[in-house]
Order: C-alpha cells, then sequence, then structure tokens
C-alpha cells in the first residue's frame, strides 16, 4: 500500500497523562485512527514491510508528528525498545519545560509549561531513518531552476486609516476578553487571529464596505502580476505565474472575494480574461488535468488557488516565472508545497521569482515570523547533516494579547526580546556543542590517546623481540617443522592434516592451544559465524584465518611467521599517528568559544529587555503569577483550542474566505 499525502497527522489523537501542558492535542478523526489499523495489519501480515508513505513534508507543523509517523510505520520497533504510548516515546525524546513568556497584560511575563524540547535527536533520527530514506535538495542536487535574487521578493503595503483603526479595536477586545467581561462564545483570541488575518490582507474581506486602499497588498500583487506578465510578452516567452491565498476564495454569497477582485483588475490592466483561471472552477479531475494542460502550453497565464487546492499533485512548472504569496499559511510545509509547485523539474525557465506580501503595522509580518521558527526547527531534524543533541519545538495557532498588542502599537522592545531569544537559544546550542566537544578533546589528550601510545608501544617493544626469535630460529632450525599435541612433523601436508583434525575437536567460541612453531605457540581460534583464525603466540599474538586445505594452511602459518616483521612499521606509524592526533586535540581544546563575545552581548541586552519589560508591567506581572490557576488555565485551553480549531477545520473558514 502506498500512501501518497498524509492529511492523517494533523489529525491523529494523542493521548498523554500530560496535564496542561501546550503543545499536545488529544483530540483525533476517524480516518486517522483507520489508517492506524490498516497501517498496524499490513505490517503484521507482511513482517514489517509493505506499506510506503511517500512525501515531501514528513513533519509539516510540530514534533509530535514524528511520533504519529513511527506509530505508523515502526509500531513494533517502539515496542521492542518498550514504548507502547506516547508518554513513554515523550520521556525518552521530549522534555516538558515551563520558562517565562509575555504575558497577555501587555508585556510582562508569565510561567508557561509546554511540550516544546527535543532530546536524543541523533538516537531518534537513527531509529527513524530505519523506515525513512531522507532525501533533501542538497542532496539530490536536481535540475531546478534558480530562485530570483536568491531570496524571496519582500512587498511591503501601508496600512490606511481604516487599517489602524481596526487595528486598536483589536486591542480593546482583547482587553475585555483578558479581563473576563466577553462571553468567550461571542468574542475570544482565536476570532481575533482570524479577524486580524483577514485584515492584513484586505478590510473589505472583514467589512465590505471598508476603503479601496491604492497602496493595499491586493494592489501590489495585480501591480507585480502584470509587471511580470509585460516582461515575459517582451522577451518572448510564455511566462505563467501562480497566486496563491487560502482566503478570499470565490463562492456565492459571497459580498468580496480576493480571486474576483484580482481578475477584475489584472484585466483592467490589459490581461485578457481567458487567460486568467481559479483552481476552484475545476470541479472534477478530468476539469483539473484539462485546466493544468492549458497552464504547461501557455494557454493559461495566471492561475489562483489555494494551498489545499493548489499546493500538491498540480504539474504547471513547465513556463512558471513567478509565484505570488497573498496571505501566510500556518504551516511551513503549505509554503513548501506552493513554492514546490514552480521550484521543481520540468520548468524550463532558468529562476523563478516568489513574491511575499505583507501589510505592515497588522499581523502579516508576525505570521511570517512564526511560520520561518517553525520551519528553522523541522530543518534541524529533516536535514542531510548531523542534528543536534536537542532543538525546540515552537507550535502557535493564536496570537496572544501581547503579541497583537505589540503589533498594533508597534512596540519595537517585544519585537526586539523575540529576536534576541532566538540569538541567544541559538548561541546556547553552539555554546553546549563546543562544551561537549571540549570534553571529548580533553578525554583525548589526557586518557585516550595516551593510553593507545601506551599499548602500542609496548606491543611494539615485544614485537621486535619476536622478530628477534623468529631470525635466530631461521639460522638454526631453517626446515619446516611443527608439533601438533606431542607429534611433530616435518611434510606440509602431514602436518596440516593433523592440524585440521585437531581444531575439529576444539571447542567453538574458545581459543585453544593446539602445539607449536619454530618456537611460537600454536593456537586455534573458534567463532560462532564459522569462522576460524590461527594464531602465533610468543611476546604478543599475530593472527591468520585458517584455511580449509592442509597445504594452504601450512602456507598462511608460513607467511604469518615470516612477516612478522611487517607489524613494525604498522606499529610505528600508527604512534605517530596517535602523537598527532593528541597534540591536534590538544591544539582545538585551546582554542576559545568563537562565539563568546556575541553570546555575551546578547545575554546582556536580554536582561536589559526583560528589565525594561518588566518595570514596564510590574504589577502585570505580580499579578499573573501570583493569580488564579483557573485564569493561566483558560489561556491554555484558548490556545488549545486554537490548535484543536485547526485541525478539525475551524479555520476553513480562514482558508475558504468567509468574513465574520
Amino acid at each position: 500500500m502506498e500512501i501518497a499525502s498524509k492529511p492523517y497527522l494533523s489529525l491523529f489523537a494523542i493521548f498523554s497523562k500530560m496535564n496542561n501542558v501546550s503543545g499536545i492535542s488529544s483530540s483525533g478523526a476517524k480516518k486517522s485512527t483507520d489508517m492506524q489499523l490498516k497501517c498496524q495489519y499490513l505490517s503484521e501480515i507482511n513482517d514489517g514491510r509493505g506499506i510506503v508513505f511517500a512525501t515531501g513534508t514528513p513533519i509539516s507543523n510540530t514534533m509530535c508528528e514524528m511520533y504519529v509517523m513511527q506509530l505508523y510505520l515502526q509500531k513494533a520497533a517502539l515496542e521492542e525498545m518498550g514504548i507502547y504510548h506516547f508518554d513513554s516515546w515523550a520521556a525518552n525524546f521530549g522534555e516538558v519545560t515551563t520558562a517565562l513568556e509575555l504575558t497577555v497584560e501587555g508585556s510582562g511575563f508569565r510561567f508557561k509549561s509546554r511540550f516544546n524540547k527535543f532530546t536524543n535527536l541523533p538516537e531518534l533520527m537513527n531509529i527513524f531513518r530505519e523506515v525513512a530514506d531522507v532525501q533533501t535538495a542538497d542532496m539530490l542536487d536536481l535540475d531546478v531552476p534558480a530562485l530570483r535574487g536568491g531570496k524571496p521578493i519582500i512587498v511591503e503595503s501601508e496600512p490606511d486609516w481604516y487599517v489602524k483603526q481596526v487595528m486598536e479595536d483589536f486591542v480593546v477586545r482583547a482587553e475585555r476578553i483578558r479581563g473576563g467581561g466577553v462571553d468567550p462564545s461571542v468574542d475570544n483570541f482565536l476570532k481575533i487571529t482570524h479577524e486580524a488575518r483577514l485584515l492584513g490582507t484586505d478590510a473589505r474581506l472583514i467589512d465590505k464596505d471598508a476603503p479601496n486602499n491604492p497602496d493595499g497588498k491586493l494592489n501590489k500583487v495585480a501591480e507585480n502580476v502584470w509587471k511580470e506578465y509585460e516582461k515575459g510578452n517582451a522577451n518572448g516567452h510564455i511566462g505563467c505565474q501562480l497566486i496563491f491565498s487560502d482566503i478570499g476564495t470565490p463562492g456565492p454569497d459571497k459580498d468580496f472575494t480576493i480571486y474576483d477582485y484580482l481578475k477584475e483588475t489584472l484585466v483592467q490592466y490589459g490581461i485578457p480574461a481567458d487567460e486568467i483561471a481559479f483552481i476552484h472552477d475545476a470541479k472534477t479531475d478530468a476539469q483539473r488535468d484539462a485546466l493544468f494542460k492549458e497552464m504547461r502550453t501557455g494557454k493559461k497565464k495566471v492561475l489562483i488557488g489555494s494551498t489545499d487546492k493548489c499546493g500538491t499533485g498540480v504539474n504547471v512548472q513547465t513556463h512558471l516565472v513567478a509565484m505570488h504569496h497573498v496571505d501566510c499559511p500556518w504551516k511551513p510545509s503549505s509554503i513548501e508545497q506552493r513554492e514546490g509547485r514552480g521550484i521543481r523539474q520540468g520548468n524550463e525557465n532558468e529562476e523563478v521569482a516568489i513574491y511575499r506580501y505583507v501589510t505592515k503595522g497588522t499581523f502579516d509580518a508576525y505570521n511570517w515570523s512564526l511560520v520561518e521558527n517553525k520551519q528553522r526547527f523541522i530543518s534541524q531534524v529533516m536535514t542531510s547533516k548531523a542534528v543536534s543533541r536537542s532543538c525546540e519545538d515552537i507550535d502557535e495557532a493564536t496570537l496572544s494579547y501581547a503579541e497583537i498588542k505589540a503589533v498594533a502599537t508597534g512596540n519595537p522592545l517585544i519585537k526586539e526580546k523575540m529576536e534576541i531569544d532566538n540569538d541567544v537559544q541559538r548561541l546556547k546550542l553552539l555554546k553546549a556543542s563546543y562544551d561537549n566537544q571540549r570534553y571529548g578533546l580533553q578525554d583525548n589528550f589526557m586518557i585516550k590517546y595516551p593510553k593507545l601510545i601506551k599499548t602500542a608501544t609496548e606491543k611494539l617493544a615485544n614485537v621486535r623481540e619476536d622478530v628477534k626469535a623468529r631470525d635466530k630460529e631461521l639460522i638454526d632450525n631453517p626446515e619446516f617443522s611443527i608439533t601438533i599435541g606431542k607429534a611433530t612433523y616435518t611434510e606440509r601436508v602431514d602436518g596440516g592434516t593433523m592440524m585440521l583434525e585437531a581444531i575439529s575437536k576444539c571447542k567453538t567460541g574458545e581459543t585453544t592451544v593446539i602445539g607449536k612453531f619454530h618456537g611460537f605457540e600454536l593456537l586455534v581460534e573458534k567463532n560462532f559465524l564459522g569462522i576460524n583464525y590461527m594464531v602465533l603466540r610468543g611476546k604478543t599474538e599475530y593472527k591468520a584465518e585458517l584455511s580449509t586445505s592442509p597445504v594452504g594452511s601450512m602456507v598462511k602459518l608460513e607467511n604469518l611467521f615470516n612477516g612478522l616483521h611487517e607489524n613494525i612499521d604498522f606499529l610505528e606509524k600508527k604512534i605517530e599517528q596517535y602523537q598527532n592526533d593528541l597534540e591536534a586535540s590538544k591544539a582545538e581544546y585551546d582554542k576559545p568559544f568563537a562565539y563568546s563575545k556575541e553570546l555575551e552581548e546578547k545575554l546582556s541586552r536580554q536582561c536589559e529587555l526583560n528589565a525594561q519589560l518588566d518595570l514596564e508591567n510590574a504589577k502585570a506581572v505580580d499579578a499573573d503569577l501570583s493569580g488564579p490557576e483557573e485564569e493561566r488555565e483558560a489561556d491554555d485551553r484558548m490556545e488549545s483550542a486554537a490548535i484543536v480549531a485547526e485541525d478539525k477545520g475551524a479555520y476553513q473558514a480562514d482558508r475558504e474566505g468567509r468574513t465574520r
């Protein structure tokens, strides 16, 4: 069975005894349980085989998805390690952290417990890669077009008076919600988050009578699409474009939609209406195939769609020159799926432009920052390089009051603190890696290499004595002679035959003395793999694999005896190598931490910011930290509700453009 897409991960229920911990959702869908049972059945009847998950985004939002993926594909392997449930997995690979976070009172702090720190990642990835063939872009090195300018093009729009007024209203509403004066069924942070996302795109999604901002995001989108269209026509190329928007989708009984407005504006610019298409108009597979073919041939030049409908399984890359992100999706995987429509094999263009549109003073910039933070943690795990010992997960779906106020009022201190916190975390990880490496280096030059040098030196002295004994023996007794048991043989065939016979009587798994050869003790080593070795023992031991032929065994034995001096060169080189490694370890150990000064400065600035923000809201902080448990639990439920709502489709209104 092959699974090509995976809506099951975000809908899978995780049962845990960890209460009031953000980042763990216990809600699930029946189709996810059904998928788990089918995978378990197929795995049992096929001895762990028969299931293939094919996806470019195995981890799309949180690290809990790693457990879900392993539960689908590695249930037996987890149970062999004694992991039968999520809590056991989390005890091995995760950690609940309690830290100070921005409070909803303003810019103070509160204690919050989250399941967001993951440890023992090298071991986790080793287990995961028993079933996962991870192929990243840098490993594949596919022939895909380059990103124009090396990074996405950020297009900023200035908010008009109406948008600023609504943003101020969000702060007032947030204060009322926090004060408990509003029924959650009437207004809540989830609703504000949804409306704020609509506002960042176009105010008319909230109020159809809102003014059309000439410098608004949608007008900038239309302007850039027209410029790319003209540029393609001027160069004589077929220049196709994709516009992504999960909100403001077309549909009946809608006063304002992004799709219709963009099409009308593009037609006014001069793009023929029959060259613009909506992915939502293709209802059947046949209609979708026909639409994709028209895009590949250039009959259609502009395709507008949502991530769900235009993100996966859409092969229209042949002539794509630009992609436009009207809004910011919730998950990094959605961005990857969107941009993967153009940056892929089969695109005949050398480069592709990616536009990201942000309205200043709204939540757009915050949303992009949040998704980029999520992608940063995912990249630490899904990489071709060695993974870190630990990393931090970020899983937020609802904006807190502090974040609403920070964006609405433009408080630079809160934004700077978020950036400083990220920098400090990164530098601390580097410092921890540096410290761990120093411990290893110290062990190298103080214990490991001195011990290896001592052992090799002692063995070298023994080998030299054995070589002297061998040379003397060859002068005194140059003829072939071997003793097996109490009998001595001067013919190789006889000696070899008797040796093989004696070996057949030796016990497997033991090293047994069977005779002598030119004054050296002769032993046989039998292992359970069926490979036997003959050993010459003088001051030290020398080993060679035994032959099944009597004469062949004698030839190998003589070669081993005559080549004792070769061990001298080998050991001398080894000692020299150990000495060089010891000196290199010592030199590396003495190097200071390269980012020590930067870390010190960032920590100092972090303390300053904490102090300033704390002083601004000293009373709020005291009230929050000593406030009733029910109040903090309410915040937890609100954030959990945001995650659950997204999973169950409460954000479908957002994705399909329904206004509130």
